[in-house]
């Protein structure tokens, strides 16, 4: 990413709510077969204090990017949009793009099939807290730890990032205003990042 210090995501909290509030990950891989690229859903180990994250391949995938061999980049895309010069003051003609992304860097740690079953359940029961009547991977142990078979878990310890927050910050205060106001209809997740990024 462009390096614009006033732009800079440094604070290892906010890359920790970026990650919650955005699990879908995209995982690149520079593999002996050139670059490679797969969509997975993470979470963070909340019991490190450092930036963990813990996510599953389906098989071949854990392969085919060569997990564990070597750094991987997982990147984490927040709200972003399109901002309009019309938004901006008169003669202003050059658009942007807001966005909140989080470049990842670490070597995964294979899981064993017990480790991995553990994540597998973690993912599903966080994502299934939401709906009233979620389900469980303890409903069915049997199927679901046969199903398991066929995926990689994997930990990794992120051991640099490079994040931005890129919200209009090089603008006057009236236009940052105006531009949030425009947002709150169409994004309303951008423009709640832009009013916090202010406080």
């Amino acid at each position: 990413m462009r390096h614009t210090p006033h732009f800079l995501l440094t604070d290892p909290a906010e890359v920790k709510r970026l990650i919650r509030e955005n699990p879908w990950a995209t995982f690149v891989s520079n593999t002996a077969n050139g670059l490679l690229a797969s969509h997975y859903p993470v979470i963070l180990d909340e019991s490190a204090d450092d930036i963990v994250l813990l996510s599953h391949f389906g098989r071949p995938d854990d392969e085919a990017l060569e997990l564990g061999e070597h750094e991987l980049l997982v990147i984490i895309q927040g709200p972003h949009d399109y901002v309009s010069p019309s938004w901006y003051d008169e003669g202003q003609v050059v658009p942007t793009w807001n966005h909140v992304t989080a470049h990842l860097y670490g070597v995964p740690e294979i899981l064993s099939d017990e480790e991995n079953y553990e994540v597998l359940s973690n993912l599903t029961d966080h994502f299934e807290r939401h709906f009233p009547h979620g389900r469980s991977l303890a409903d069915n142990p049997e199927g679901t730890r046969r199903m398991a078979k066929g995926t990689t878990g994997l930990r990794m310890r992120v051991t640099r990032f490079d994040a931005r927050a890129k919200l209009s910050q090089n603008k006057a205060e009236h236009v940052v205003e105006r531009v949030t106001n425009e947002l709150d209809a169409r994004n309303p997740r951008l423009a709640r990042e832009m009013r916090q990024a202010r406080e």
